[in-house]
């Protein structure tokens, strides 16, 4: 089964399966892995839907490759069998695992695209990141390149291509650069009000398939809600179809 879109318990969209890789849209608000809070996440989800649709007896496996924060929805690939989250695994330590996001930011970036290369560090207590001098004991190099699309009502919409994927490094990044994302508490606090949803999102995901290494895209539109109704899809596809 492949390419084929349905919708799983709450309301999860399959973008692409088959015998060793799941593809989805994941939610915004919805942990990726089991967390402190208890919360119904992405990987205890999806291993129940897989169990039940199966009719599996005893656990089921799935490989967790990659992560979204919580506040973040969209593409999202897991892998079905140990020998896929294996390769898909090496993929992203390669970097062979393509990953574009677009948001929306405060303000419109003074270059309409450029390469943003950061010292992070992050502080596991307080679950924050920051921008550090290099050299910084603990910190690592972060790496995107981002392209501004359009702007509209003082908020501009950016297409990120992600070249590591550090803790928080597109939110930290922005907002360095001046333009933090629109809702994002954590490093925008003093343009977005509480409650506001960050508006950052997984649009695509590229990949060597797993055994038959065919390049598999998937591709998960963001919802059309305040602020990304503010935009046209049609310049987000168009974006994408002009990298590919």
């Amino acid at each position: 089964m492949s390419g084929e879109h349905r919708t799983v318990y709450p309301h999860i969209d399959v973008l692409f399966e088959d015998n060793h890789v799941l593809a989805v849209s994941k939610p915004v608000n919805i942990p990726s892995q089991e967390d402190a809070t208890g919360d119904p996440d992405m990987l205890t989800i999806l291993k129940q839907d897989l169990k039940e649709r199966y009719n599996k007896p005893g656990n089921v496996y799935l490989g967790l490759v990659h992560r979204l924060d919580r506040p973040v929805g969209g593409a999202m690939v897991f892998a079905k069998t140990s020998k896929a989250a294996s390769r898909l695994s090496e993929a992203v330590r390669s970097r062979s695992l393509r990953k574009r996001y677009v948001a929306v930011v405060h303000g419109t970036p003074s270059k309409a695209n450029g390469r943003l290369v950061d010292m992070l560090y992050k502080d596991s207590r307080t679950n924050t990141v920051s921008v550090v001098p290099k050299g910084t004991e603990g910190a690592k190099e972060a790496v995107l390149d981002y392209t501004v699309l359009a702007t509209n009502d003082k908020l501009s919409l950016v297409l990120i291509e992600l070249h590591t994927g550090r803790p928080h490094q597109i939110r930290v990044q922005l907002s360095q650069l001046g333009h933090p994302l629109y809702g994002d508490q954590k490093y925008g606090s003093r343009l977005n009000k509480a409650g506001q949803q960050i508006a950052l999102w997984s649009v695509q995901l590229g990949f060597p398939h797993p055994t038959s290494k065919e390049e598999i895209v998937i591709q998960a539109m963001p919802p059309a809600a305040h602020p990304w109704s503010l935009f046209q899809p049609k310049l987000i596809q168009r974006a994408l179809q002009l990298r590919d």
